[in-house]
């Protein structure tokens, strides 16, 4: 038997279909913004010479420009903001708060410390700065699940606790430059900036790694983080394992907070901007709201760094400061609509 047309079986599925082509009119336009970001800048190329040099083709200074300084950039905005967008989306659905975020909950910060230290410490190392980011993420989570677990905080005070660790991690990394030589000092001031520009072909390939572990984690459990939204209680009746899922995926958030910290610096709210405006698009369906999160964090990291390298002409202005000044607005008129 067909389905008939009008009947709710019809209508999910029109309604399915359409998540699905706006899933893939946002990859459309993410290519889209790719490309105009490889093709200008301080050096223009035109859009045949940047389709000519992805096969081998065209002059070697386009080729040059793009694939040494432009492509890395381009991939490593998309691959960090996709997955602070999943950071963020795994925080709000383990937590049930809407204001779930590295950076509001201290994660972003506590990386940003100890790869601060690690930089005071043992310089520029990519391995020591990575392993000191993420002991100061996996610091700033325990912190937050202590609170969480022990005195049994509400989504509004676990926020609160966040923004308050992440004053405190703060001061400890102003502490740490004041303690820092002058060429210390220079190497953690820029760090802090927060620039996809900076990274490696070896980083963006860690840091592709963790993502990929992310996006597959949740995928993969996208049915229980469904059950879970509807409370624990009922997840636990219907068969889902709260506790594993919750401390393995705050181990994820840290993993690719601390790889994406500790190579690009601070970048502020993108896992808080990107889930709400896919879930305003397709709503609480973790089916499509992780591939739409995922997509729509890159896009945003990648507008924001290409205005930021656009507006500055020959230089360019860290993603970090952009993302801020969008997020903070966000950031407040969130927590004030939780209030209310």
């Amino acid at each position: 038997m067909g389905i008939q047309q009008g009947s709710i079986t019809a209508l999910y599925i029109e309604h399915f279909n359409r998540k699905i082509v706006y899933l893939i009119l946002l990859i459309i336009m993410t290519f889209l913004v790719a490309i105009y970001a490889i093709a200008h800048g301080a050096y223009q190329i035109s859009v045949k010479d940047v389709l000519l040099a992805f096969t081998g083709n065209g002059e070697s200074a386009s080729r040059t420009v793009i694939m040494n300084i432009r492509m890395p950039r381009v991939i490593s905005a998309i691959i960090s903001g996709w997955g602070l967008a999943l950071s963020g989306l795994c925080l709000k659905s383990l937590l049930k708060n809407p204001l779930g975020d590295p950076t509001t909950l201290g994660i972003s910060q506590g990386a940003a410390f100890g790869a601060a230290s690690a930089i005071v410490l043992f310089g520029t190392s990519v391995f020591s700065v990575t392993a000191f980011a993420f002991g100061g993420s996996i610091a700033a989570t325990l912190i937050i699940l202590a609170l969480a677990r022990l005195k049994r905080l509400s989504p509004e005070a676990i926020i609160l606790s966040g923004v308050a660790l992440a004053s405190l991690f703060t001061s400890a990394t102003v502490l740490i430059q004041y303690m820092a030589n002058e060429i210390q000092l220079a190497a953690v001031v820029f760090w802090t900036f927060g620039d996809v520009a900076r990274s490696s072909w070896f980083e963006i390939g860690l840091m592709t790694a963790s993502v990929s572990l992310a996006t597959i984690y949740l995928y993969v459990f996208r049915w229980d983080f469904n059950a879970m939204a509807a409370g624990e209680e009922p997840a636990r009746g219907l068969g889902v394992n709260v506790e594993s899922i919750g401390m393995t995926g705050m181990f994820i958030v840290c993993l690719v907070s601390a790889f994406v910290t500790a190579f690009l610096g601070v970048i502020a709210f993108v896992g808080l901007i990107a889930p709400h405006i896919a879930r305003g698009i397709v709503g609480d369906d973790h089916r499509m709201l992780i591939p739409f999160s995922a997509l729509m964090g890159g896009l945003l990291l990648l507008t924001a760094d290409t205005i930021g390298r656009l507006l500055m002409g020959s230089g360019s202005l860290p993603v970090g400061v952009i993302t801020s000044f969008l997020g903070a607005p966000m950031f407040l008129y969130l927590l004030i609509k939780g209030y209310r």
